[in-house]
């Protein structure tokens, strides 16, 4: 769709591809799927056929010149052997429909882009995705301008190339129009990859959550087999559109026409529920992909006893199924599903005891057991759900795919993962992070979710001793002493050689727990917890504050609340003297207004709403929680229908604890049976509002950095030392000083004596600040005081960390105190101190290869901070998956 490049392509002298830029599939802007792949010499029939088929206009666009003689030539030459440039191809359903390719200028940092696609695929966001792809492998190869020059009626082209996302001039000639495109990684880059990523996802995941027809292949005549169940689900819900039986050996079940397969179902069928045994499933799924089906649920066997598939052909039949369905355009939920459930489309396509009542909770379990128990226990509960699936297996459809469909689906207000794995837990930081600043995100997830599913990215030969990486932030590797455990963390000064860094004392759980609370994500420990808190987040309004008021008939269920408040940071505050004169003019005499507000055993219904709506008017409070012991007053259905007319239509946040009893009062207000319950899910709301409220988090680099400098340092240093190793003191102080991290000149020229020198200042306090690489989602970096005996006051977070998030960070210290000042001391310089932490965690998420690194101590004074210990280990390492780079997983 541009001018020819004048020199052809290939993607090396070899003919193969290189392995620096593999095949990878992408989602398009539908929801199709393509494979975009280096070019192959092998490539050359293919790309005769593509021009063949493209048409006349489409063939000038690309080469100015009418008819395809040039296009021929010019595909013949960049399938030679000896082509400078490089080329990609894009495939789908096995077939090359666009070839995208840049040739770089000998003499200047720039480089010539086209990109000539198969007609039928224009309109799909094919071009862009080639683009994207092209203009990152260039600017990893050090170009930095791309120029592509366009026929001016190629209006096409020219809204491509200005909707990309990089900065972009234009220049029009006779005839022609330059435009030059400076290959960036920039913020807008990211803004736009991210946006286009979401519309794919919202596509696609359109063929699993609001198909247009179903199709049940397996659908038993057996009321007992899980194809049966799932197809009566779906008739009992109410699915209008099509629902397709398919069982060879039937004319008819559940009151439908059945059909023989795939072949006999008239129309097109969006959605596939595969129930059959697992030898037979991936012989469905090419029967599926012969007839354009978009999506796939397999479900495990159910009462036959047989193993979902991933278990009964170990990992291949899975695999053989995921590649089938990537090459037909198919997402693929599960193998081992239990099937997915969508109440807004009347989609009831899951092995469920119950049908799940429509609600505002979108669910997503990976054990299939805990989904059936969370949505059955939802329902008792009173909490519905927008969506749920089973993800199983997890092959191909995620939470991160999950998340995007969630993000502005208008029915779901909370969003809640059980998870065993993390897929991509890079990308789910960042989708998270996202989303939770809109809705709530809540996970259920064990420490062993983060365990890396390949060998651990810098797998290979290494030298022994400190030169072998930590495979996690908890299971670290010897150091030079043979320290091989948090265990021994802190107990070497780090002037010692052997030292090992304190900063590596993580376990696995702290780690899960860094990137979550990083990402703005809701942990909770079970699916109790995940509910109570679902629950309130999902029918009640975001608490305003930490302010609470505890209204209710028993004294000593009241207290413990009062007591569990103030254990959890909530404020129980005395109320306004004008509520309390309210309060003591509508109650009996020995109530008690000052906060918490005690009715008194014989409280009944009446003064209930009373008081409850005298608190909710004060301005002081945040969140109301009502207490009620039965069957004192006027009883449970009475009081329950005073708490919920005195919370309809109110701005507070209100629960309740009805002891004994959970559920739902009225239809708004989430009742706990037991004051902690109650408690936490309140204190998980407040944390998640005022997360919410904080500004969005900044990612822009903070001065004085010199990235260019530290990556020399680094490659120079592991050209030398493959295996990697502890940097020289001095070495080290250069790595941090690009990064604008100061390091005393004492402690960079090996000086103990020297370097304990600024400690010796007045109001002086010893901190630490380090990180450590974990193989699943990069570096780790915490910050607490200095010391072996403290190792336990320590705060974590996973990059991106802006100044926001490192104030977050020391506010969770228990030695913050000291930090801010008391009993005579100065305050110290905190924000020296969070400058470290940004500029810490920029450093080891820039260069993957520092393993370890330690500031111990940073000595934090009322004027600075300065590094007087430093320690940092390198270790091979591979660039982690590029966030601007669109591909499945």
């Amino acid at each position: 769709m541009t001018r020819p490049v004048t020199r052809p392509v290939s993607c090396s002298a070899a003919g193969r591809p290189d392995p620096d830029d593999g095949g990878c599939d992408v989602l398009l802007r539908d929801g199709g799927i393509a494979r975009i792949r280096p070019l192959l010499p092998s490539d050359r029939e293919a790309l005769h056929a593509l021009v063949d088929r493209s048409s006349e206009r489409s063939a000038y666009l690309r080469f100015f010149t009418g008819g395809r003689a040039t296009a021929h030539g010019y595909m013949d030459r960049i399938t030679g052997p000896r082509h400078p440039g490089r080329a990609l191809v894009a495939l789908m359903r096995d077939r090359l429909v666009g070839v995208a390719e840049y040739l770089p200028d000998p003499e200047r940092p720039e480089a010539e882009v086209g990109i000539l696609l198969d007609d039928e695929v224009h309109g799909h966001g094919l071009g862009t995705l080639l683009l994207e792809h092209l203009a990152l492998d260039a600017a990893e190869r050090g170009v930095e301008e791309l120029v592509a020059v366009v026929l001016p009626g190629n209006g096409p082209m020219l809204r491509v190339l200005a909707d990309l996302g990089l900065p972009a001039t234009r220049r029009s000639e006779p005839g022609e129009i330059e435009v030059r495109i400076a290959p960036l990684r920039d913020g807008r880059l990211l803004e736009e990859v991210e946006r286009r990523t979401h519309e794919a996802e919202r596509n696609s995941l359109a063929h699993v959550l609001t198909p247009a027809s179903v199709a049940v292949v397996g659908a038993s005549r057996d009321p007992t087999r899980v194809g049966h169940r799932i197809l009566r689900a779906l008739v009992d819900g109410g699915f209008p559109g099509p629902i397709h039986p398919v069982n060879p050996y039937a004319a008819e079940v559940a009151g439908l026409p059945a059909h023989p397969g795939l072949g006999a179902v008239p129309g097109p069928v969006d959605l596939a529920v595969v129930a059959v045994p697992p030898a037979a499933v991936l012989g469905v799924a090419q029967d599926c992909a012969r007839h354009g089906v978009r999506a796939l649920v397999v479900v495990s066997s159910g009462p036959s006893g047989q193993a979902p598939l991933a278990e009964a052909g170990n990992g291949d039949s899975a695999r053989e199924l995921l590649r089938i369905c990537r090459e037909a355009g198919m997402r693929l939920v599960g193998p081992g599903s239990l099937g997915v459930v969508n109440t807004t489309a009347s989609l009831h396509a899951a092995v469920l005891p119950v049908r799940p009542p429509a609600g505002h909770l979108g669910l997503m379990s990976q054990p299939g057991a805990a989904g059936v128990a969370l949505v059955e226990r939802a329902r008792l509960l009173g909490l519905g759900v927008s969506s749920f699936v089973s993800v199983g297996d997890k092959a191909d459809v995620s939470g991160n795919d999950l998340l995007e469909w969630w993000e502005d689906d208008p029915e779901t207000r909370v969003v809640a993962l059980c998870l065993e794995s993390f897929g991509n837990p890079r990308r789910f930081a960042r989708i998270a992070r996202r989303i939770s600043a809109k809705k709530p995100v809540i996970v259920v997830a064990g420490a062993d979710a983060l365990a890396p599913a390949a060998p651990p990215h810098n797998a290979g030969p290494t030298a022994p001793g400190p030169a072998t990486r930590s495979h996690s932030a908890g299971t670290a590797a010897p150091g030079p002493a043979g320290c091989s455990d948090a265990a021994a963390v802190g107990a070497l000064s780090p002037a010692e050689p052997a030292a090992r860094p304190r900063a590596a004392a993580a376990t696995p759980d702290v780690a899960l727990d860094a990137l979550l609370r990083g990402a703005g994500v809701i942990r909770e420990d079970d699916a109790r917890d995940l509910l109570d808190t679902a629950r309130l987040l999902a029918l009640q309004p975001p608490p305003a504050g930490h302010r609470v008021a505890i209204v209710g008939n028993s004294a000593g269920a009241q207290a413990t609340i009062a007591g569990a408040c103030e254990r959890r940071g909530l404020l129980v505050p005395e109320l306004s003297p004008a509520t309390q004169r309210a309060l003591r003019a509508r109650l009996r005499p020995g109530a008690a207004v000052a906060n918490p507000v005690d009715l008194t055993a014989g409280g009944d219904a009446g003064e209930y709403r009373a008081a409850l709506e005298a608190v909710l008017a004060d301005p002081c409070v945040d969140a109301v929680l009502a207490v009620y012991a039965p069957p004192s007053g006027s009883g449970l259905d009475a009081t329950r229908d005073a708490v919920a007319a005195a919370a309809s239509g109110s701005p507070v946040t209100v629960l309740a604890c009805v002891m004994g009893h959970d559920g739902l009062i009225g239809d708004s207000v989430p009742a706990y049976a037991f004051p902690e319950q109650a408690v936490h899910a309140l204190s998980r709301a407040v944390e998640y509002a005022s997360r919410r409220a904080a500004p969005p988090l900044c990612d822009a680099a903070p001065p004085g950095l010199d990235a260019r400098a530290a990556r020399e340092i680094v490659d120079r240093d592991l050209t030398a030392h493959p295996g990697g190793r502890w940097l020289d003191v001095p070495i080290a102080a250069a790595l941090l000083s690009c990064y604008g991290v100061r390091v005393t000149p004492s402690a960079a020229a090996g000086g103990p004596d020297a370097a304990a020198e600024p400690a010796a200042e007045a109001g002086a306090v010893e901190m630490i600040v380090g990180g450590v690489a974990h193989d699943a989602f990069g570096p780790l970096i915490t910050t607490g005081p200095a010391g072996s005996g403290v190792v336990t006051d320590r705060a974590f977070r996973v990059p991106p960390i802006d100044r926001a998030e490192a104030v977050r960070m020391i506010g969770e210290l228990r030695c913050r105190a000291i930090l801010f000042g008391r009993s005579g001391r100065p305050r110290v310089c905190v924000e020296a101190l969070e400058d470290q932490i940004v500029r810490v965690g920029r450093l080891m998420d820039d260069l993957p290869e520092i393993a370890e690194l330690a500031l111990d101590p940073v000595v934090v004074t009322p004027v600075g901070a300065v590094a007087t210990g430093a320690r940092v280990r390198l270790a091979p390492a591979a660039p982690p998956p590029s966030p601007y780079r669109r591909r499945l997983r």
